[in-house]
């Protein structure tokens, strides 16, 4: 219980508690991006994002859970028009790449690849596909600087 309610803090209080807050958040949005695309987090893409969280952050299970957190926080926010739309979060990923250059390096496109195995439907596949060229120009751009 002293656990759930820590964490609940941490989630109210992301920005001021948690080191490297824009580092977490900015993964967050990557890992948005994949799982939005077809407007539903299915069993096989919440598994995979567990998996690739746990991934991240080897050592620190507890920002995993966080890393988590955020991405059902942005991707309700977009299911549900509650100030978010999937473009303005392609564009917010862009910005932010552009700004903090460094960014670029956490688009691992091996890992985020793997979602695609969670998508049945080719008008998804399609649009994951596109998103993921959409990052990999990214990457190419801004990660070598």
């Amino acid at each position: 219980m002293i656990r759930r309610l820590r964490r609940k803090i941490k989630k109210a209080f992301r920005e001021l508690l948690i080191y490297h807050n824009s580092s977490l958040e900015y993964r967050a949005k990557l890992l948005t991006l994949m799982v939005a695309v077809n407007n539903k987090i299915t069993p096989c893409e919440e598994k995979l994002l567990y998996k690739i969280a746990c991934d991240i952050y080897e050592k620190d299970e507890e920002r995993a859970e966080i890393l988590v957190e955020a991405v059902l926080e942005y991707f309700n926010k977009i299911v549900t028009d509650n100030g978010l739309a999937f473009e303005h979060l392609v564009f917010q990923v862009e910005k932010e790449t552009k700004m903090v250059k460094r960014f670029a390096q956490k688009i691992n496109i091996k890992q985020l690849r793997l979602f695609r195995r969670c998508l049945h439907e080719e008008e998804d596949i399609i649009y994951q596909e596109r998103v993921l060229a959409f990052l990999e120009r990214l990457k190419e751009q801004y990660g070598s600087v």
